[in-house]
């Protein structure tokens, strides 16, 4: 039962696409088990590049069942296009398959949180307007709509008008917005039902005959730990749970058959939206990252933050995810620092704290505690092995793996597919 999980251990965008990418050849189903289309994976095959927003890194690989899980909130009219834009390319995208348990983000929710986010002016969170948030809020409020209703007329009617009793009276009278027409929104949910029918599936099912039969699952997070509901920055996150547990729940497979769970670590740290972040830089280093690194929101457009390695932020999600190996990202945007700071610690008033505070004020208020470690100027993209690696390139991996308390197993040095180098076999 070879089933791995695969999610980001810092706030997002650490490059889970490649990672899951590298694996494609050697799994059999690439699952997305929570978020939406707020996330974004950029993935480079040769010299062609692919966006992703929903659909599972794995559709890109001809061998890979992609799936798109129970925990995954899906906006068709993005689903389709993101298959329509594929299909241009040449992709094969018959063999995805949905889960009829998955909800769905109407024209409604992305109403809601565009216009909810902009009243909230200073106190906003940095949603990305997308929906996920009132879908999820719906969902736990089980007034949502799931996939499998789009072939009840009567039952999707019913929901949809449940669904905006509330909702019309508050963008009339809070938001001084148009009532949303119930009977619009059922025409337009019916037609993307006949669009997507032939790839929906009982998803649970099919996974877990698959572990049976030893064929190799791999579950695809789709933000990172500190962006978890539960467990990461709150209020300043996603609205489901990209952690390890989220893959149980978010595809129906019990955590018993998770064989091994793989965070992806940046070299460095970035995040997108507002909230704490303790090695945020705002000078020429941080500046550098961003433009070294691509740093723009694959999904967003947006900007990252950039800051230095935030080892306690590392360390937690080894904790929190059970964590049994780290692929290391983006080594190569370092070359060219005389020395590299990474965060050791936190000052909280006055105090070193060696761990992540789960006090959301102190966190708020944490002064990194830099140690500088050599950095090297040989350009690593021809890298093969780790010893290939200059020797303060090979030291700086290593004392990132001891402050992470988990393995590195690969590294990322370069964009493309093959420029990564293997330690330890993931399979």
């Amino acid at each position: 039962m070879p089933a791995l999980v695969l999610l980001g251990a810092q706030w997002g965008d650490e490059g889970k696409g490649k990672a899951t990418d590298l694996l494609g050849g050697s799994v059999d189903y690439v699952v997305r088990y929570q978020g939406g289309n707020n996330a974004g994976h950029t993935v480079v095959v040769g010299d062609q590049k692919y966006a992703l927003h929903l659909l599972p890194s794995g559709i890109l690989t001809p061998e890979c069942t992609p799936v798109i899980g129970n925990g995954v909130v899906v906006d068709p009219a993005v689903l389709l296009s993101e298959l329509s834009g594929l299909n241009e390319r040449g992709v094969d995208t018959s063999k995805l398959l949905i889960s009829g348990n998955a909800h769905l983000i109407t024209p409604y929710h992305t109403t809601v949180d565009k216009v909810t986010e902009r009243f909230l002016g200073k106190r906003k969170i940095g949603t990305t307007g997308r929906g996920i948030g009132p879908a999820y809020a719906d969902k736990i409020n089980r007034v949502g709509i799931r996939v499998q209703d789009l072939y009840d007329e009567s039952i999707l009617q019913q929901k949809v008008e449940a669904a905006l009793d509330g909702k019309n009276q508050i963008l009339a009278k809070l938001y001084n917005r148009r009532a949303i027409d119930p009977a619009q929104i059922v025409e337009e949910l019916l037609g993307y039902g006949e669009q997507i029918k032939p790839y929906v599936a009982d998803t649970t099912l099919i996974l877990n005959n698959a572990l049976d039969e030893d064929k190799v699952v791999l579950f695809e997070g789709g933000q990172g730990t500190l962006l978890d509901v539960d467990h990461g920055t709150y209020p300043f996150v996603t609205s489901s749970n990209p952690t390890a547990g989220g893959a149980c729940t978010g595809t129906g497979v019990g955590p018993t058959k998770i064989s091994r769970v793989i965070g992806i670590l940046k070299a460095y740290t970035t995040r997108v939206g507002a909230g704490p972040f303790p090695t945020e830089l705002f000078d020429e280093d941080g500046e550098a990252l961003r433009r070294i690194g691509g740093e723009r929101g694959v999904t967003t457009g947006r900007d990252r933050r950039c800051g230095w390695f935030d080892a306690p932020i590392a360390r937690y999600a080894t904790r929190v995810n059970g964590l049994t190996d780290f692929f290391l990202t983006k080594l190569d945007v370092l070359t060219g620092w005389e020395q590299i700071p990474v965060c050791v610690a936190y000052e909280i008033d006055g105090k070193r704290v060696e761990e992540l505070p789960y006090n959301q004020t102190d966190f708020h208020h944490a002064k990194p505690v830099y140690e500088n470690l050599p950095g090297w100027s040989e350009d690593i993209s021809k890298a093969k092995t780790f010893d290939d690696l200059p020797k303060n390139a090979q030291a700086y991996v290593k004392a990132l793996e001891e402050m992470s308390g988990a393995p590195i197993s690969a590294i990322g040095v370069g964009p493309g597919r093959t420029e990564t180098i293997e330690i330890n076999s993931f399979i």
